[in-house]
């Protein structure tokens, strides 16, 4: 019996910014971020957008374009480092939307049996709900599991995480019933505590705070949705983690060079190009090159075979990050499905050929594990069309964005939206206070 992805939606937030705006406002050169590191857009969560409202819009696309009846799910686990609460897990929020839409046709709480709950572990939180879900329905194989993983990656205004900014959420339904893609349970991992990438909560005395109630405590502990980061050290610590997780892997497969047999490397992708700028090292090493140097990398970076390489194994992966940003969570699931979905439109036939998979999370892990692509797989990818889904975005101007990165805006900057949106939150009852409240809008 085989278990891995039997079906996946996704859902991108309604707003993007053309990254040569960004560029010309901070005094960057434009193609530094599209040439350098192959940005182009954006993503940006309007006003009554956040990653509970991505998670459910893509969990009840994934419920409707695959006609999944909600009772038969038996857990439903979300990775996000976005989340909405510190108790209440933002699972539960998605859940409650999409229970309400279909009370209809299931009747209420469709969910009622389900277990829910939040895994963060940055950028690989997702990553350790589909393995954890894996191994739920390898167990349980009569059963099925739904991962999602959702996040809005926000970064300080002009800071140099700035231009990586997106944000999205992509759905996995994992059972017995591959459709999509087949996954082995061989597991390489790597892990070590590091502070290169982490949303501490931040000390701030009450006098220094205007305005600060008289019931406040002397010190104030905020947290902020943007990270403290050290982005070169958090590339090293990439580069580290994957290096070490690739090698387990060798171990745990018993493969020599398992590489060279995936059709795609998918990467956790904090920017397009990061993939194939980190896997350089693995690259040399394969080869018998042991170039360790930044110069020796660089070399090999622009050599013929790996230009060729990453044309053949993971240009196609790069592709809708372009588009849209850094995902965090869902980053290294939507390279999955910008690849499969590129090769739907040129009419490839992939089925039985496997991909590579090479996850990351700050603070640091990593695991790298693979997956043979099925038979049904263009069933499950003609759901998608996901470019000209990006295609059907607005566009909004540099100013809409600063106000929107503020909080400054009262009101959705698309107010004909359909879905998901937040509609209030509690300001005024003690036992309720700051408990969010959602709708949808056909």
């Amino acid at each position: 019996m085989s278990f891995g992805i039997e079906a996946a939606s996704y859902y991108v937030p309604s707003l993007y910014l053309e990254i040569k705006d960004l560029a010309e406002k901070r005094r960057i050169e434009p193609a530094k971020l599209e040439k350098g590191l192959g940005l182009h857009k954006m993503g940006f969560p309007d006003v009554h957008e956040d990653a509970a409202t991505f998670a459910a819009e893509a969990l009840l696309r994934l419920i409707k374009d695959y006609n999944v009846n909600p009772k038969e799910i038996s857990r439903i686990y979300l990775g996000t480092e976005s989340a909405i609460d510190a108790a209440k897990p933002t699972a539960s929020y998605a859940l409650q939307m999409v229970e309400k839409v279909l009370e209809d046709e299931f009747g209420e709480r469709c969910f009622r049996n389900c277990d829910v709950v939040d895994l963060t572990f940055a950028c690989i939180g997702a990553v350790d709900a589909l393995h954890n879900s894996l191994d739920f329905v390898r167990v349980n194989p009569e059963k099925k599991a739904i991962v999602i993983a959702s996040d809005y990656a926000k970064y300080e205004l002009a800071s140099s995480g700035e231009y990586t900014q997106g944000g999205g959420a992509v759905s996995l339904l994992i059972s017995s019933k591959p459709n999509l893609l087949e996954i082995e349970n061989e597991w390489g991992v790597a892990t070590e505590s590091v502070f290169d990438f982490f949303k501490p909560r931040r000390h701030f005395k009450k006098e220094d705070l205007t305005n600060a109630p008289d019931n406040f405590p002397d010190k104030i502990e905020i947290f902020t949705d943007e990270p403290v980061f050290d982005g070169q050290y958090s590339n090293q610590c990439y580069q580290d983690r994957i290096r070490e997780a690739y090698a387990n892997y060798k171990e745990v497969s018993e493969k020599e060079k398992p590489y060279e047999n995936w059709k795609y490397l998918v990467f956790h992708l904090p920017y397009a190009f990061h993939g194939k700028r980190v896997f350089t090292e693995i690259y040399s090493l394969e080869k018998g090159l042991n170039y360790s140097t930044p110069d020796e990398q660089k070399a090999v970076a622009k050599s013929e075979d790996y230009l060729k390489f990453i044309n053949e194994k993971i240009e196609k992966t790069q592709r809708a990050s372009s588009e849209i940003g850094n995902m965090y969570t869902a980053s290294i699931f939507m390279a999955l499905l910008s690849a499969l979905q590129v090769s739907f439109n040129e009419n490839e036939e992939l089925a039985g050929q496997e991909v590579g998979f090479f996850g990351y999370g700050s603070g640091s892990k990593s695991k790298v594990f693979a997956g043979k692509i099925s038979e049904n797989w263009k069933d499950v990818v003609a759901k998608w069309d996901l470019f000209e889904n990006l295609k059907n975005r607005l566009a909004i101007d540099f100013d809409t964005y600063e106000k929107l990165h503020r909080k400054q805006l009262q009101h959705s900057v698309k107010s004909d939206y359909s879905g998901f949106g937040l509609q209030s939150v509690e300001l005024e009852n003690p036992v309720l206070m700051g408990a969010r409240y959602y709708g949808y809008k056909e």
